[in-house]
Protein backbone atom coordinates (compact mmCIF):
# COMPACT_ATOMS: atom_id res chain seq x y z
CA UNK A 1 0.00 0.00 0.00
CA UNK A 2 1.34 3.55 -1.15
CA UNK A 3 2.18 6.15 1.91
CA UNK A 4 -0.35 9.00 1.77
CA UNK A 5 1.14 12.51 1.80
CA UNK A 6 -0.69 15.32 3.04
CA UNK A 7 -0.26 19.08 1.45
CA UNK A 8 1.94 21.38 3.18
CA UNK A 9 -0.66 23.75 3.66
CA UNK A 10 -3.05 21.05 5.34
CA UNK A 11 0.15 20.60 7.87
CA UNK A 12 0.26 24.22 8.57
CA UNK A 13 -2.87 25.05 8.96
CA UNK A 14 -3.32 21.88 11.62
CA UNK A 15 0.15 23.40 13.45
CA UNK A 16 -1.94 27.10 13.78
CA UNK A 17 -4.74 25.18 15.23
CA UNK A 18 -2.89 23.34 17.61
CA UNK A 19 -0.48 26.71 18.57
CA UNK A 20 -4.14 28.67 19.05
CA UNK A 21 -4.98 26.04 20.91
CA UNK A 22 -1.96 26.45 23.18
CA UNK A 23 -2.86 30.10 23.69
CA UNK A 24 -6.58 28.96 24.34
CA UNK A 25 -5.79 25.92 27.10
CA UNK A 26 -3.07 28.69 28.86
CA UNK A 27 -6.27 31.19 29.29
CA UNK A 28 -8.42 28.29 30.52
CA UNK A 29 -6.12 27.30 33.23
CA UNK A 30 -7.16 30.57 34.30
CA UNK A 31 -10.94 30.49 34.16
CA UNK A 32 -10.73 26.60 35.53
CA UNK A 33 -9.07 28.38 38.45
CA UNK A 34 -10.97 31.67 39.28
CA UNK A 35 -14.45 31.31 37.73
CA UNK A 36 -15.53 28.96 40.25
CA UNK A 37 -14.00 31.75 43.12
CA UNK A 38 -15.64 34.30 42.04
CA UNK A 39 -12.11 35.76 40.64
CA UNK A 40 -11.96 38.03 37.83
CA UNK A 41 -9.95 36.49 34.97
CA UNK A 42 -8.23 40.15 33.51
CA UNK A 43 -5.81 40.48 36.00
CA UNK A 44 -2.23 38.15 34.84
CA UNK A 45 -1.16 34.42 35.66
CA UNK A 46 -0.15 34.56 39.20
CA UNK A 47 1.47 31.95 41.70
CA UNK A 48 -1.31 29.87 43.78
CA UNK A 49 0.75 29.89 46.53
CA UNK A 50 3.02 33.01 47.23
CA UNK A 51 0.96 35.52 44.77
CA UNK A 52 3.86 36.51 42.51
CA UNK A 53 3.01 37.58 39.09
CA UNK A 54 4.62 34.69 36.49
CA UNK A 55 6.82 36.29 33.99
CA UNK A 56 5.70 36.49 30.57
CA UNK A 57 8.98 34.26 29.26
CA UNK A 58 7.65 31.32 32.34
CA UNK A 59 4.06 32.03 30.66
CA UNK A 60 5.05 29.99 27.93
CA UNK A 61 1.89 26.79 27.14
CA UNK A 62 3.94 23.76 28.55
CA UNK A 63 7.83 25.02 27.84
CA UNK A 64 7.47 27.68 30.51
CA UNK A 65 5.93 24.22 32.96
CA UNK A 66 8.45 22.03 31.55
CA UNK A 67 11.71 25.09 32.22
CA UNK A 68 10.23 25.38 35.50
CA UNK A 69 9.97 21.92 36.50
CA UNK A 70 6.83 22.25 37.59
CA UNK A 71 7.68 25.08 40.48
CA UNK A 72 7.41 28.57 40.93
CA UNK A 73 10.50 30.90 39.79
CA UNK A 74 9.67 33.18 43.42
CA UNK A 75 8.98 30.37 46.02
CA UNK A 76 9.49 27.20 44.65
CA UNK A 77 5.95 26.20 44.98
CA UNK A 78 5.11 22.97 43.59
CA UNK A 79 2.62 23.51 40.60
CA UNK A 80 0.15 21.28 39.43
CA UNK A 81 1.15 19.46 35.81
CA UNK A 82 -2.58 19.87 35.52
CA UNK A 83 -1.65 23.28 33.75
CA UNK A 84 0.65 21.76 31.26
CA UNK A 85 -1.91 18.95 30.96
CA UNK A 86 -4.86 21.26 30.01
CA UNK A 87 -3.04 23.22 27.66
CA UNK A 88 -1.67 20.24 26.04
CA UNK A 89 -5.20 18.51 25.58
CA UNK A 90 -6.96 22.39 24.09
CA UNK A 91 -4.36 21.98 21.58
CA UNK A 92 -4.39 18.51 20.60
CA UNK A 93 -8.84 18.90 20.37
CA UNK A 94 -8.08 22.32 18.18
CA UNK A 95 -5.82 20.17 16.03
CA UNK A 96 -8.35 17.41 15.71
CA UNK A 97 -11.13 19.59 15.54
CA UNK A 98 -9.78 20.81 12.59
CA UNK A 99 -8.26 17.89 10.62
CA UNK A 100 -12.06 16.30 11.76
CA UNK A 101 -13.83 18.84 10.13
CA UNK A 102 -11.37 20.95 7.77
CA UNK A 103 -11.55 24.53 7.60
CA UNK A 104 -15.05 24.75 8.63
CA UNK A 105 -17.67 26.83 10.87
CA UNK A 106 -18.21 23.36 12.31
CA UNK A 107 -14.46 23.22 13.01
CA UNK A 108 -14.88 26.38 14.86
CA UNK A 109 -17.91 24.78 17.13
CA UNK A 110 -16.06 21.86 17.80
CA UNK A 111 -13.00 23.63 19.58
CA UNK A 112 -14.78 25.86 21.31
CA UNK A 113 -17.06 22.95 22.52
CA UNK A 114 -14.19 21.22 23.66
CA UNK A 115 -12.60 24.62 25.21
CA UNK A 116 -16.04 24.54 27.25
CA UNK A 117 -16.10 20.75 28.12
CA UNK A 118 -12.44 20.25 29.51
CA UNK A 119 -13.10 23.83 31.46
CA UNK A 120 -15.69 22.21 32.96
CA UNK A 121 -14.56 18.61 33.80
CA UNK A 122 -11.64 19.66 35.27
CA UNK A 123 -13.33 22.70 37.47
CA UNK A 124 -15.89 19.44 38.66
CA UNK A 125 -12.99 17.19 39.17
CA UNK A 126 -11.58 19.75 41.67
CA UNK A 127 -14.57 21.55 43.16
CA UNK A 128 -16.97 19.49 42.35
CA UNK A 129 -18.37 22.65 40.53
CA UNK A 130 -19.79 23.63 37.43
CA UNK A 131 -20.04 27.10 37.04
CA UNK A 132 -22.96 29.02 35.69
CA UNK A 133 -20.55 31.27 33.62
CA UNK A 134 -19.33 28.52 31.53
CA UNK A 135 -22.21 26.12 31.15
CA UNK A 136 -25.35 29.03 30.35
CA UNK A 137 -22.92 30.97 27.55
CA UNK A 138 -22.04 28.17 26.56
CA UNK A 139 -25.60 27.06 25.93
CA UNK A 140 -26.13 30.37 24.33
CA UNK A 141 -23.46 29.40 22.24
CA UNK A 142 -24.52 26.09 21.14
CA UNK A 143 -27.68 27.65 20.00
CA UNK A 144 -25.75 30.03 17.99
CA UNK A 145 -23.59 27.50 16.60
CA UNK A 146 -27.23 26.05 15.85
CA UNK A 147 -27.94 28.19 12.83
CA UNK A 148 -24.52 28.76 11.43
CA UNK A 149 -23.57 24.49 10.84
CA UNK A 150 -26.31 21.67 10.99
CA UNK A 151 -26.59 19.92 14.13
CA UNK A 152 -26.92 16.13 14.64
CA UNK A 153 -30.37 15.27 13.59
CA UNK A 154 -30.81 18.09 11.60
CA UNK A 155 -31.07 15.50 8.40
CA UNK A 156 -34.30 13.62 9.63
CA UNK A 157 -36.30 17.16 10.39
CA UNK A 158 -35.99 18.30 7.14
CA UNK A 159 -37.20 15.07 5.77
CA UNK A 160 -39.91 14.38 8.29
CA UNK A 161 -41.19 17.99 8.35
CA UNK A 162 -41.15 19.00 4.84
CA UNK A 163 -44.75 20.80 5.40
CA UNK A 164 -42.93 23.02 8.44
CA UNK A 165 -40.54 24.30 5.87
CA UNK A 166 -42.28 24.62 2.66
CA UNK A 167 -42.68 28.60 2.95
CA UNK A 168 -39.11 29.33 3.19
CA UNK A 169 -36.54 28.54 0.14
CA UNK A 170 -35.00 25.08 -0.01
CA UNK A 171 -31.37 26.48 1.16
CA UNK A 172 -32.49 28.00 4.37
CA UNK A 173 -34.77 24.40 5.62
CA UNK A 174 -31.73 22.80 7.67
CA UNK A 175 -31.38 26.38 10.14
CA UNK A 176 -34.71 25.86 11.58
CA UNK A 177 -34.21 22.29 11.61
CA UNK A 178 -30.87 22.76 13.12
CA UNK A 179 -32.33 24.94 16.13
CA UNK A 180 -35.06 22.30 16.60
CA UNK A 181 -32.80 19.58 17.15
CA UNK A 182 -29.96 21.87 19.09
CA UNK A 183 -33.25 22.80 21.34
CA UNK A 184 -34.48 19.69 21.19
CA UNK A 185 -30.99 17.72 22.48
CA UNK A 186 -30.80 20.73 25.74
CA UNK A 187 -34.21 20.00 26.83
CA UNK A 188 -33.71 16.01 26.27
CA UNK A 189 -30.06 15.86 27.67
CA UNK A 190 -30.96 18.10 30.57
CA UNK A 191 -35.06 17.12 31.69
CA UNK A 192 -32.71 13.64 31.66
CA UNK A 193 -30.78 14.56 34.22
CA UNK A 194 -33.33 16.47 36.51
CA UNK A 195 -35.17 13.58 36.42
CA UNK A 196 -32.81 11.14 37.27
CA UNK A 197 -32.39 13.48 40.38
CA UNK A 198 -35.35 14.14 41.53
CA UNK A 199 -36.20 10.56 41.54
CA UNK A 200 -33.02 9.90 43.56
CA UNK A 201 -33.90 12.53 46.31
CA UNK A 202 -37.08 11.04 46.50
CA UNK A 203 -36.23 7.42 47.11
CA UNK A 204 -33.60 7.83 49.27
CA UNK A 205 -34.30 11.74 50.39
CA UNK A 206 -30.62 13.59 49.42
CA UNK A 207 -29.70 15.15 46.92
CA UNK A 208 -28.28 12.60 44.10
CA UNK A 209 -27.92 15.32 41.20
CA UNK A 210 -26.92 19.13 41.22
CA UNK A 211 -28.39 21.09 39.02
CA UNK A 212 -24.64 21.87 37.33
CA UNK A 213 -24.85 18.37 35.72
CA UNK A 214 -28.41 20.00 34.71
CA UNK A 215 -26.79 22.86 32.57
CA UNK A 216 -24.02 21.01 31.56
CA UNK A 217 -26.37 18.37 29.51
CA UNK A 218 -28.25 21.37 28.68
CA UNK A 219 -24.91 22.88 26.77
CA UNK A 220 -23.85 19.42 25.44
CA UNK A 221 -27.71 19.23 24.08
CA UNK A 222 -26.97 22.15 22.24
CA UNK A 223 -24.46 21.47 21.00
CA UNK A 224 -24.34 17.74 19.65
CA UNK A 225 -28.49 17.71 19.30
CA UNK A 226 -30.88 14.53 19.86
CA UNK A 227 -28.90 11.47 19.05
CA UNK A 228 -25.33 12.25 20.58
CA UNK A 229 -26.58 13.60 23.88
CA UNK A 230 -28.46 10.59 24.46
CA UNK A 231 -25.06 8.64 23.32
CA UNK A 232 -23.37 10.68 25.83
CA UNK A 233 -26.18 9.86 28.73
CA UNK A 234 -25.69 6.64 28.40
CA UNK A 235 -21.88 6.71 28.21
CA UNK A 236 -21.47 8.49 30.84
CA UNK A 237 -23.91 6.37 33.32
CA UNK A 238 -22.14 3.92 32.23
CA UNK A 239 -18.51 4.81 33.46
CA UNK A 240 -20.06 6.91 36.34
CA UNK A 241 -21.48 3.35 37.68
CA UNK A 242 -18.46 2.02 36.88
CA UNK A 243 -16.67 4.05 39.04
CA UNK A 244 -18.43 4.33 41.66
CA UNK A 245 -18.97 0.33 41.88
CA UNK A 246 -14.38 0.80 41.98
CA UNK A 247 -14.41 2.78 44.58
CA UNK A 248 -16.89 1.03 46.74
CA UNK A 249 -15.18 -1.83 46.12
CA UNK A 250 -11.52 -0.14 46.62
CA UNK A 251 -12.86 1.13 49.93
CA UNK A 252 -14.38 -2.52 50.99
CA UNK A 253 -10.93 -3.87 50.12
CA UNK A 254 -8.94 -1.85 52.05
CA UNK A 255 -11.09 -1.72 54.98
CA UNK A 256 -11.26 -6.03 54.74
CA UNK A 257 -7.69 -5.81 55.02
CA UNK A 258 -7.13 -3.75 58.00
CA UNK A 259 -10.11 -5.49 59.61
CA UNK A 260 -8.48 -8.98 59.59
CA UNK A 261 -5.26 -7.60 61.27
CA UNK A 262 -6.92 -6.85 64.22
CA UNK A 263 -8.01 -9.94 66.21
CA UNK A 264 -11.37 -7.66 68.29
CA UNK A 265 -12.22 -7.27 64.42
CA UNK A 266 -11.63 -10.06 62.71
CA UNK A 267 -14.93 -12.40 62.89
CA UNK A 268 -16.74 -9.36 61.59
CA UNK A 269 -14.07 -8.06 59.22
CA UNK A 270 -16.46 -8.72 56.34
CA UNK A 271 -19.67 -6.82 57.96
CA UNK A 272 -17.88 -3.52 58.59
CA UNK A 273 -15.81 -3.51 55.66
CA UNK A 274 -19.14 -3.35 53.68
CA UNK A 275 -20.73 -0.77 55.93
CA UNK A 276 -18.00 1.39 55.25
CA UNK A 277 -18.60 1.08 51.29
CA UNK A 278 -22.05 1.54 51.96
CA UNK A 279 -21.31 4.70 54.11
CA UNK A 280 -18.94 5.75 51.08
CA UNK A 281 -21.99 5.50 48.34
CA UNK A 282 -24.22 7.87 50.81
CA UNK A 283 -21.57 10.46 51.77
CA UNK A 284 -19.24 10.66 48.97
CA UNK A 285 -19.62 13.14 46.40
CA UNK A 286 -19.66 11.69 43.13
CA UNK A 287 -18.32 14.44 40.49
CA UNK A 288 -20.59 13.62 37.30
CA UNK A 289 -19.67 16.42 35.20
CA UNK A 290 -16.51 14.65 35.09
CA UNK A 291 -18.00 11.29 33.43
CA UNK A 292 -20.77 13.13 31.46
CA UNK A 293 -18.35 15.68 29.87
CA UNK A 294 -15.70 13.28 28.81
CA UNK A 295 -18.50 11.36 27.09
CA UNK A 296 -19.27 14.16 25.90
CA UNK A 297 -16.16 15.24 24.27
CA UNK A 298 -15.66 11.70 23.06
CA UNK A 299 -19.62 11.69 21.50
CA UNK A 300 -18.85 14.51 20.00
CA UNK A 301 -15.56 13.34 17.82
CA UNK A 302 -16.61 9.38 17.57
CA UNK A 303 -20.15 9.76 18.84
CA UNK A 304 -21.76 9.18 15.10
CA UNK A 305 -18.77 6.30 13.87
CA UNK A 306 -20.12 4.31 16.84
CA UNK A 307 -23.77 4.62 16.52
CA UNK A 308 -23.43 3.84 12.43
CA UNK A 309 -21.70 0.97 13.22
CA UNK A 310 -24.39 -0.29 16.08
CA UNK A 311 -27.36 0.55 13.59
CA UNK A 312 -25.57 -1.02 10.97
CA UNK A 313 -26.47 -4.71 13.09
CA UNK A 314 -29.86 -4.19 12.31
CA UNK A 315 -29.52 -3.00 8.43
Amino acid sequence: MSAIYLPAEIDLIAVTFFIFGLAFGSFLNVCIYRLPRGMSIIPGSACPHCGAGIKPYDNVPVFGWLMLRGRCRSCRGHISPRYMLVELLIAILFAVSYLSFGLSVEAIKFCVFSFLIVGLVFTDADLKLLPDTMTLPGFALGVIFSVLTPVGGTAWLVRHGESWFSSLPFDFRWRPASLAAALLGAVVGSLFIWGIGALYKLIRGVEGMGFGDVKLMLMVGAFLGVKLTVLTLMLGSMLGSLAGVGAMLTVWSKRLKRNLKSAALRGSAGQRAWASAQLLLRRYEMPFGVFLGSMALFSAYFGDRIMNWYVGFYR
